[in-house]
């Protein structure tokens, strides 16, 4: 049986190797080492895409993805194997897909690597492949994030030089239906593939998952929560104007949705641990086309679309370990969209203003920089625009910096990694 649920497997790869492949911002170092290879991130991302090109430079591989009920129900996970070194002819490495499915995983990946396997493995889930790799892999591993595409590799995919005007509009695009690699590369309908996506997250990710019996109040806060992105909520807010029983309910709904990499959320930033916890969070989708895609339509809002651009690609590079990301608010509700904070100190504060024009919306926005830049001892502070581009000095009262603004497409170009 297992034998040729592998066989159709083999020819699905087959068929997918064949596909334009779009060259992403990332590598598996050391892929010949014997190092367990992790790579996480959302659902249709492209992991298994990059895996399988990336060990086509490396040799004989051998494949098998537990997103099938057949795989997930074995009691014997060595038939699988058996199976694969008939079907590959004895692999030295394994590609193994969406592993989180498989009951006790962390054995059965650990017991392969003693075998003397080279593993490269995925998954979807990033309490499974993130932040309990420590406790479940025995041998030393690494990890690889792998998001829906970044507007660097939109631009780069064209593979050729863009004018200013054209990526202007690449950005509008891009803003508006995101960078899931599938919808993108085959020209598909974003919005019915999106939305279908997320359906499925919810439902076979999460529903089935943790075998959620009522599931309204799941449905109710995803949707809240995708309509009202960009903006700060507490748990007892969500736990009212959503079906969900309690806070509790919503505090664990919210990790699933986390966890399954459609959300995330960012902390209030403070120097005490208490009163991040306490304090409200912000949340943001994990891509941009997720939002048109299920939020409940309440006009345009390009400001909050450039928000949720910038957040989604800091989380990256904070999934990367890069930084810490958090927003800044004073008692006077003032506010700082982003804080960058790495290795014990705050690296840069960022505002996204998409139309700077408005003097005394500029001005607000600076006060506010201004001031966590003088709380937070920092005087890296950005603000992020839609076409404005400068570098100004500014002042409020006794506090004076220096300002640099710069275009969304401009920043997305280039690494946002501050040092």
């Amino acid at each position: 049986m297992f034998k040729d649920v592998l066989l159709l497997q083999k020819k699905e790869l087959e068929k997918k190797l064949k596909e334009e492949y779009v060259e992403r911002d990332a590598e598996i170092r050391e892929i010949k080492s014997d190092i367990i290879k992790v790579i996480i991130g959302p659902r249709r991302a492209g992991k298994s895409f990059f895996a399988l090109h990336e060990l086509g430079k490396a040799g004989n591989f051998g494949y098998v993805n537990f997103d099938d009920e057949k795989l997930v129900s074995a009691r014997d996970y060595d038939e699988i194997i058996t199976a694969v070194n008939s079907i590959y002819h004895n692999p030295k490495y394994l590609l193994l897909d969406e592993i989180q499915n498989l009951d006790r995983w962390e054995l059965f990946v650990n017991r392969l690597q003693r075998q003397g396997y080279n593993l490269v493995i995925t998954g979807s889930n990033s309490r499974l492949l993130s932040s309990e790799l420590s406790t479940h892999l025995t041998g030393r591993h690494s990890q690889i994030s792998i998001f829906p595409f970044s507007f660097k590799e939109i631009v780069k995919k064209e593979g050729e030089e863009l004018t200013a005007t054209e990526t202007k509009e690449k950005l509008l695009h891009y803003l508006t239906y995101g960078g899931y690699p599938e919808p993108t590369v085959k020209k598909l309908d974003y919005d019915s593939y999106l939305s279908t996506l997320f359906d499925s997250v919810v439902y076979k990710d999460i529903v089935k998952r943790y075998r959620i019996r009522s599931t309204q109040g799941m449905d109710d806060l995803a949707l809240y929560l995708m309509s009202n992105t960009a903006k700060e909520f507490s748990h007892s807010t969500l736990a009212k104007v959503t079906k969900c029983k309690s806070v509790h309910t919503v505090e664990k709904y919210l990790k699933y949705l986390e966890e399954s990499f459609l959300l995330f959320r960012i902390n209030r930033f403070s120097y005490k641990v208490r009163e991040q916890v306490a304090s409200n969070k912000k949340v943001y989708s994990i891509d941009n086309g997720l939002i048109h895609a299920k939020a409940f339509k309440l006009g345009s809002d390009t400001g909050r679309l450039y928000e949720n651009a910038v957040a989604a690609e800091l989380k990256r590079m904070e999934v990367d370990g890069y930084a810490e990301v958090y927003y800044w608010k004073n008692q006077q509700q003032e506010e700082v969209d982003f804080i960058v904070k790495k290795e014990g100190r705050v690296r840069q504060l960022i505002q996204v203003c998409y139309d700077v024009n408005e003097l005394e919306t500029k001005k607000r926005e600076e006060r506010a920089l201004l001031k966590a830049g003088k709380e937070l001892k920092c005087k890296n502070l950005l603000i992020i625009t839609g076409d404005y581009e400068a570098v100004e000095e500014a002042g409020w009262y006794d506090i004076k910096g220096r300002i640099e603004y710069k275009p969304l497409w401009k920043w997305l170009l280039q690494s946002p990694k501050t040092g």
